[in-house]
């Protein structure tokens, strides 16, 4: 399949083989949003109507602090913060918060606009992962040697699966190697796990680990697709 605009960033992520290709994606995605929000869309009245409404989850917020302007960070948090504050009180101070208030609380804790960006552009990014996997055997090679997919980027693989993109022969192939990439994998971390927990018996002291010592760590990045914090204490 000779290489397009749409397939280069593909192309690209699946070279590297460490870890799984979806994270990959969507870090390159919430990268790219978070530099963009706190960049260029400071000059977009569309989006900034969007990101007043919605707000950003703890961990773009944290991106974009750590990584974007610091006047960008407070000209964003300043227009937000208005829009949430009228809508989350009682236009009186001796009232309580009815329904609407509370709703805008609750709205405003689990909605993020880099989020849903990232939904949105990362089902058209893995359209292109099905098409050329379905035209092109180098790269289903290329699919086939990476390390693992993560738990929750196995559902949004196979729930999205578009059955145009490929032959039935090449369909099952797809879920061959998608399924060995994920549960393959997870059956590989319950024998690291459980050969990790025997370690632990007198029985076994002195013996050989193989490949357990970081079967927790690599569990944990399997099961949430993050690797575990060291920052959390």
């Amino acid at each position: 399949m000779k290489p397009n605009i749409t397939t280069i960033p593909i192309s690209d992520l699946f070279a590297q083989t460490e870890g799984c290709p979806i994270c990959r994606m969507y870090r390159m995605l919430e990268e790219q949003y978070t530099e963009y929000i706190t960049g260029a869309a400071m000059m977009a009245p569309d989006v900034r109507v969007q990101t007043n409404k919605v707000g950003f989850c703890h961990r773009h917020f944290s991106m974009m602090v750590n990584n974007g302007p610091r006047l960008s960070n407070a000209l964003l948090l300043q227009t937000h913060i208005d829009e949430l504050r009228k809508k989350a009180f009682p236009k009186k101070e001796t009232d309580a918060p009815d329904k609407k208030n509370l709703a805008a609380i609750r709205e405003n804790a689990h909605t993020c606009y880099v989020c849903d960006r990232i939904e949105h552009d990362i089902l058209h990014l893995l359209a292109t992962v099905y098409v050329q996997f379905g035209a092109d055997s180098d790269f289903r090679r290329q699919y086939a040697a990476q390390d693992f997919i993560c738990l929750d980027h196995y559902a949004l693989v196979t729930s999205s699966f578009n059955k145009k993109a490929m032959d039935k022969q090449t369909a099952q192939e797809f879920f061959r190697v998608t399924n060995k990439l994920s549960k393959g994998y997870m059956d590989t971390l319950y024998d690291d796990v459980t050969h990790f927990t025997t370690m632990f018996d007198y029985r076994n002291a002195g013996g050989d680990y193989k490949n357990s010592k970081d079967a927790i760590e690599r569990s944990v990045r399997f099961l949430t697709s993050y690797p575990v914090d060291e920052n959390l204490k």
